[in-house]
């Protein structure tokens, strides 16, 4: 069983590295330039994804967070959290939010009234918190410092393989521009042989 396991591990290695002895840019006079340029080609996408990789989700995640509505940012607008009580049950659904009306009152400003996203079945009379403009007018739930942070990682995150898709269509492209290559050349090729041998070919009697 050993024996077997080692020489299958034997058989996927050798492939492996045929695979990329035929794909390595070297001086080889029998290589065809198409050959050479895919593996070029290939080396040139690798060191972009592994390179530019960590540097996109980096952009990524800085430009998240430097863009996201979080509650420090509506601090320093002027915004606030006040109370607000729910002045009728919300309904069932199976939604898990619900739109539903409220009373709160901003400090120095009038009681006001609106509707807000509750979780559905929330009873009347819960107090909830909300937040205000400068004004007292009802604004925007900002975001926490956490779940912007949150959602920079699966923002940044996502950015990679949506990097490596882009280079991948890249790669798909490019092999199949020098696929056509390669058929035009062979074309000329089997036209350039069937010349020479009728050219060579010996007349009939």
């Amino acid at each position: 069983m050993r024996a077997g396991l080692d020489t299958g591990q034997c058989q996927g290695m050798t492939r492996v590295a045929a695979a990329v002895r035929g794909l390595w840019p070297d001086h080889n006079p029998l290589r065809r330039a198409s050959d050479r340029a895919e593996a070029g080609i290939i080396t040139g996408l690798a060191v972009a994804f592994l390179v530019g990789a960590p540097l996109i989700a980096l952009a990524v995640w800085h430009l998240t967070v430097s863009t996201a509505f979080t509650t420090t940012i509506a601090e320093r607008a002027g915004w606030r959290p006040v109370p607000a009580r729910l002045l009728a049950d919300a309904p069932q659904s199976d939604g898990y939010v619900v739109a539903a009306p409220v009373r709160w009152q901003a400090p120095g400003e009038p009681v006001r009234t609106g509707r807000i996203s509750v979780p559905a079945g929330t009873r009347a009379g819960t107090t909830l918190t909300v937040w205000t403009g400068r004004a007292g007018q009802l604004a925007q739930t900002p975001m926490s410092p956490f779940q912007a942070a949150f959602q920079a990682d699966v923002t940044a995150a996502m950015a990679v393989p949506g990097w490596g898709m882009l280079l991948l269509g890249a790669g798909v492209l490019s092999r199949r521009l020098l696929d056509a290559r390669r058929l035009a050349a062979w074309d000329a090729d089997w036209q350039a042989t069937d010349r020479r041998g009728s050219a060579g070919a010996s007349p009939g009697p």
